[in-house]
């Protein structure tokens, strides 16, 4: 019995260390250029998140264009492109917005009110003796 363990614990060994031919199944995909486009956008009134969106790409090709609005209330929109021979280019330019988009947020933080324990100062105050007369009644 512990001969076949160790035979076992062998084969296993082999295996492992790659001596023994392994049965791997290699698929090959058609060579295709990658193709997609995509857009979004984002209107929120409440917190003032403007912003999209757009990317479209044709092989190694890829051109877009994104847009949001900075907090001094001018729109940034970026222009880019990105291809083998040049990289990645972008241009960003500024325009300001005909009417401000951005909204003014109300914080309210509580606030606590923290009342300070009355200091005690040690003072030695002179003691004076009094003496008072004493009344009897008959």
């Amino acid at each position: 019995m512990s001969s076949k363990l160790i035979v076992l614990s062998a084969l296993i060994a082999v295996a492992s260390a790659g001596l023994l031919p392994v049965a791997v199944k290699h698929v090959e995909y058609a060579e295709a250029p990658a193709e997609y486009q995509f857009q979004y956008s984002v209107h929120d009134d409440h917190t003032g998140d403007i912003k999209s969106q757009q990317e479209e790409r044709h092989g190694d090709d890829v051109k877009g264009q994104y847009t949001l609005i900075d907090a001094d209330g001018y729109r940034r929109v970026v222009d880019y492109t990105a291809d083998e021979h040049n990289g990645f280019n972008a241009v960003v330019r500024r325009e300001p917005l005909t009417q401000k988009v951005v909204k003014a947020v109300k914080v309210v933080a509580p606030v606590q009110h923290y009342v300070s324990a009355p200091v005690v100062h040690k003072v030695a105050l002179p003691v004076a003796k009094v003496a008072y007369p004493t009344y009897y009644h008959h």
